[in-house]
């Protein structure tokens, strides 16, 4: 079976890769395809410096596979927008475009893994997505990881579906499993998994 683990970022080791996934059609919500090499290292190195936010670089069998961003919505992003309750955590997911034979199951193990880190590592109460209404796929996964929408809302460059998902509600969700959305990750595939499964978009922005 395959793992799946989460680091800080490291904006001087990261930003090639995360260029690269920036810059595929596939990651067009995130907005970030006009970035060269050194905006997108500095683009990562400002997430890290800020106060109320945080960078991961998520791994599949040691092989670099997704990108989290995290954030306080009192402060980032969402502040005069959500009425943000203490504990509540923003997240961002960009799992890297697929490039060859899909991995079925990938997407479903990443959202699962992310979710686990924002609660159990991070000790969110609830987790904050704002993705853009045109991404009609995430929200098809963010409703297997028992998200609820709240309802659209005006934000910079985008028309967003406000939703939240609580430790119950994920707990209560398909990808809230004890397997953790592995159960149909097939094992030894850490190249293979950076070309998933049809979801594997910009699946959080």
């Amino acid at each position: 079976m395959s793992v799946l683990t989460l680091r800080p970022v490291d904006p001087a080791r990261d930003a090639a890769v995360v260029h690269a996934w920036f810059r595929h059609p596939a990651s067009a919500f995130w907005a970030m395809d006009g970035l060269d090499l050194t905006g997108t290292r500095d683009y990562l190195a400002g997430v890290v410096a800020h106060p109320h936010q945080d960078g991961w670089l998520g791994l599949v069998d040691g092989g670099p596979t997704f990108l989290v961003e995290t954030y306080d919505p009192a402060c980032v992003l969402l502040a005069g927008v959500h009425d943000a309750a203490p504990g509540d955590l923003g997240m961002h997911l960009l799992v890297a475009p697929p490039l060859g034979t899909p991995v079925h199951g990938l997407t479903s193990a990443v959202m699962a893994a992310t979710m686990r880190h924002c609660f159990d590592t991070l000790g969110a109460s609830r987790v904050v997505v704002e993705p853009d209404v045109r991404n009609t796929r995430i929200a098809v996964k963010n409703a297997l990881a028992g998200f609820r929408v709240l309802r659209e809302v005006d934000l910079p460059g985008k028309r967003a579906t406000l939703a939240v998902c609580t430790r119950d509600d994920f707990a209560a969700s398909p990808l809230g499993a004890p397997d953790g959305g592995f159960a149909d990750l097939q094992p030894g595939g850490a190249a293979s998994a950076r070309a998933s499964d049809p979801l594997t978009t910009a699946v959080a922005r």
